[in-house]
């Protein structure tokens, strides 16, 4: 080895000279924020891999000659972005990477078919409107999985957590834990309703964090809420029911879900107070899906008395269909319980923790009245035999163990700091807009006063490298335009910078 060689790698382990960093080139009192800049870039161009390790911040302190608490700062503002994890003496790892700037701006060797139709917009999204670049006006099936496909710097669409902070260290521990204590038997076919561990845990779970009191064997492990939606529309459909009235605004993926599977859907009207039920019993269905912990996409709580009228519609002869969604996400308010902790015998109860771990996992729960649970077991063995195995039992784990609860205090506290940046953003730049559903979740929605086109807007703020959902895409009658922002899975800097795109949008519709 030659000497120079011999000197690289002595800096190396030594950690000298890492990445070169002149301290004297930082503006005057802004030492903490260029450092924090250029560990980013470095993060953002791959000289720090994700994975690898910073130095601890004593030793890079004397390196630059500056503080320990500089360092400190600039760690600290890498961890909040979600860019580093910090965990005890195992140091500040890297985990995610910034959006980098520097290689949207390389040109490409030849513009794409997609390139030539407009900014980063998919084949299927002008589709229906016919003008190059557009939203469509009636979005398709195929609209989530086009979204999903147009690169932006920013995708503010909902129903994504903080995917950075997924919780991989607790999860690889609990499933080495699994693993470790596995029969062979346990890796054959398990029970179509689910591995009685997780369902026991899941009964603990929502006991202890949503006020039901459940049965583990009355309890369905299904792939995600949208899976349950179907199994509840096939076993409603084999007893002659058509119709499942949907709340309006309300989610255009779960109305679309239904649809498919033969349901009609009408809609009810919601207001500040949740859904209207005088609209319900007009529309003459027999169920109805609601979201009322945290209603989509509006973030309306149903109050005390609307939740009276409904459970006296179900006792009257209706079903409920309760979607928890995104109901442990809450900051502002007290928890609400859910509907079925109050009327068992007529609600089918979901729940997922595709918005407190990650959608990935595609692992549910269904709570059916007893008069139910048979078929939709059955219907569930049919579709697929059962969820898989192992990650069942991984999840059971982490919810006895405590480390879910860990978990989610963790992501309430960062999704709280995010809110907070996204309604300081709106007020700062879009004064006209007004907030809605702030007290909970993972998004919430603005509504504009003027008359303006929120397909419109949605389409220049893509245009500008901002992903969001037009308000109107979630409704079926006539309503305020507006847009549905998620905050969860982005850093508050990145929150800032949309939301400015946002409001140079707005000028030009």
């Amino acid at each position: 080895m030659d000497r120079s060689n011999q000197s690289a790698v002595g800096r190396s382990k030594a950690g000298a000279d890492f990445l070169q960093l002149r301290p004297e080139e930082a503006p005057p009192g802004g030492l903490a924020e260029w450092l924090a800049t250029e560990l980013r870039t470095a993060i953002a161009d791959g000289r720090l891999a994700l994975g690898s390790r910073l130095p601890p911040t004593r030793q890079l302190a004397a390196e630059l000659q500056v503080s320990r608490g500089v360092v400190t700062e600039a760690y600290q503002r890498l961890t909040e972005d979600g860019h580093t994890t910090a965990r005890g003496r195992a140091g500040t790892t890297v985990v995610a990477a910034p959006i980098s700037t520097t290689a949207s701006k390389r040109p490409s060797p030849r513009p794409t078919a997609a390139a030539e139709r407009g900014p980063g917009v998919a084949p299927s999204l002008s589709r229906r409107r016919g003008a190059a670049g557009a939203l469509p006006g009636e979005p398709g099936d195929e609209i989530f999985e086009a979204m999903r496909a147009v690169p932006a710097r920013f995708d503010l669409t909902p129903g994504v957590p903080d995917l950075a902070a997924f919780p991989r260290a607790a999860w690889l521990k609990a499933e080495r834990a699994v693993l470790s204590e596995m029969s062979a038997s346990a890796f054959g076919y398990g029970d179509a309703a689910g591995a009685p561990a997780l369902r026991l845990a899941v009964a603990n779970w929502i006991a202890r964090n949503r006020g039901i009191k459940a049965d583990p064997a009355d309890l369905i492990i299904v792939a995600g809420v949208s899976q349950a939606l179907a199994l509840i529309c096939q076993v409603l459909g084999s007893e002659g029911i058509t119709e499942l009235a949907v709340e309006d605004p309300g989610s255009l993926g779960s109305r679309q879900h239904l649809q498919i599977w033969g349901m009609r859907t009408p809609p009810v009207l919601v207001d500040e107070g949740g859904l209207r039920v005088d609209v319900l019993r007009e529309t003459g269905a027999p169920a109805v899906l609601v979201t009322p912990a945290h209603q989509f996409p509006t973030g309306v709580v149903l109050d005390g008395e609307r939740r009276r009228e409904l459970m006296q519609w179900a006792i009257d002869g209706g079903l409920i269909i309760e979607d928890d969604y995104d109901a442990e996400h809450r900051y502002d308010r007290p928890p609400v319980p859910a509907v079925r902790a109050m009327l068992a015998e007529q609600v089918i109860y979901t729940g997922s923790v595709s918005k407190i771990l990650a959608p990935a996992l595609r692992i549910g729960w269904m709570l059916p009245p007893p008069r139910y649970r048979d078929q939709l077991i059955a219907a569930k063995r049919h579709a697929d035999l059962g969820n898989a195995g192992l990650p069942q039992l991984t999840l059971a784990h982490l919810m006895e163990s405590g480390e879910l609860e860990r978990q989610l205090r963790f992501v309430r506290r960062r999704h709280r700091t995010r809110r907070d940046a996204m309604i300081t953003a709106i007020n700062n730049h879009l004064p006209t807009a007004t907030v809605h559903g702030a007290a909970a979740g993972l998004h919430l929605s603005i509504t504009f006063p003027e008359r303006l086109d929120d397909i419109a807007l949605a389409t220049a703020a893509l245009a500008q490298g901002v992903k969001t959902q037009p308000l109107s895409w979630h409704t079926q009658h006539p309503g305020p335009p507006g847009l549905v922002l998620c905050y969860a899975a982005r850093t508050p800097t990145e929150i800032t910078t949309a939301i400015t795109l946002i409001a140079t949008a707005l000028t030009q519709t």
